[in-house]
């Protein structure tokens, strides 16, 4: 008999769902639910499909978050096998998806429907928030279902999002937090000249150069115990025409900031700017904010899920917030507990992206222990 695990992983990754193209994904997921009793609400805005599923009336919610969407394939003559085709070697599952994060959304779903046959009658709600918008803009994805459910105080207190947070085996990694994620736009004017005459012109670059050193060199802070200390790295710069005798008369400058729960969005504006203005700089700005940080202390999900992975791997995970930013960011909103635990993130968004077969089978007992180790009396 196959795995119901695996065929379902398979099932999704067979559609090509490109970020925000939900490409039927949820159609599936939403037809297993319905056969165990959930209760479904689909959540469309604008070209994103949205799930919020839940089993259960009283008491707390334990969510499962997830995407259903994918990273592009790119060159498809450069995978082993083509990436909407899930094909099985060695163990491995290959497919575009795989990993992040469909393998997890196929563990999740089995799991449930595995707890809910055996303890229809568990105390509290079982929840799935689902959403096709978190490789891309996600602008119309989960931030917006939050805001639905916030509006007619939904409660979410524990929830899993199934990202692929393991490094070298399953679970030895669980992330408990995001750093926040900050952009910004610099277009610092001078005057175009000629290269000849620069008593005539005012070069953008020389004249920003003296921020952009103290920017590069300058300490935002020490991070704490779950963070590192806030880092800022200039992605983009662009000035001059092409032209070896003009004087630049603009230059646009693009830098990010990941930091830490020890700045504030408003703190680190405010710090750019007094440093912009000390140069006397000609500037505009354009700031945009991808997730402020989050993060769940030690307390009861991150016990559960640490016990819970030692009595299935034999190890205790780390704690880590290091990595991108994630859906948890918005779900944090709600005051929920939040804990990252998905499959190896080796091959993520890369070509050939693959999952261990035993690890998404592994990890989908795992998630059904965290629902009863939650969800019954004790």
């Amino acid at each position: 008999m196959i795995c119901p695990v695996l065929k379902l992983a398979q099932q999704l990754i067979q559609q090509p769902s490109v970020s925000p193209n939900d490409h039927g994904c949820q159609t599936i997921l939403i037809n297993r639910l319905k056969k165990i009793g959930f209760s479904i609400e689909v959540m469309p805005f604008d070209d994103t499909a949205n799930l919020w599923a839940y089993h259960g009336e009283q008491g707390e919610t334990l969510v499962f978050a997830g995407h259903t969407d994918v990273v592009p394939a790119g060159a498809t003559q450069n995978w082993r096998y083509p990436p909407f085709t899930p094909t099985l070697n060695n163990g491995l599952l290959y497919g575009r998806g795989a990993a992040d994060m469909k393998g997890s959304l196929a563990a999740m779903i089995v799991a449930a429907e595995r707890f809910i046959i055996d303890f229809p009658n568990h105390a509290g709600r079982l929840a799935f928030l689902i959403t096709s918008d978190e490789e891309a803009k996600a602008t119309n994805g989960t931030v917006k279902v939050v805001d639905k459910l916030m509006m007619r105080n939904e409660q979410i207190d524990y929830c899993i999002v199934g990202e692929p947070t393991s490094q070298v085996k399953l679970g030895d990694i669980i992330k408990n937090g995001r750093r926040g994620s900050l952009t910004a736009k610099l277009t610092v004017q001078g005057i175009q000249g000629h290269i000849a005459y620069p008593h005539l012109a005012n070069n953008a670059i020389h004249s920003s150069l003296p921020f952009l050193n103290e920017l590069v060199n300058k300490k935002w802070d020490d991070g704490n115990a779950f963070f590192p200390p806030t880092s800022m790295q200039i992605s983009n710069i662009h000035a001059g025409t092409g032209s070896n005798n003009i004087i630049p008369g603009e230059l646009v400058i693009q830098f990010n900031f990941r930091f830490s729960t020890e700045l504030t969005e408003q703190q680190i504006r405010q710090q750019v700017e007094t440093i912009l203005k000390k140069y006397q700089l000609n500037y505009k700005i354009e700031w945009s904010l991808s997730g402020h940080p989050f993060l769940t202390e030690k307390g009861k999900l991150i016990n559960i899920v640490s016990q819970v992975i030692a009595q299935y791997c034999g190890y205790q995970p780390q704690l880590s917030t290091d990595g991108g930013t994630s859906d948890g960011r918005f779900i944090a909103k709600m005051g929920a507990q939040i804990v990252e635990l998905g499959p190896i993130n080796e091959t993520i968004h890369k070509v050939d992206e693959c999952v261990s077969v035993v690890d998404l089978q592994q990890l989908s007992l795992i998630y059904q222990q965290i629902m009863q180790k939650i969800l019954l009396p004790a």
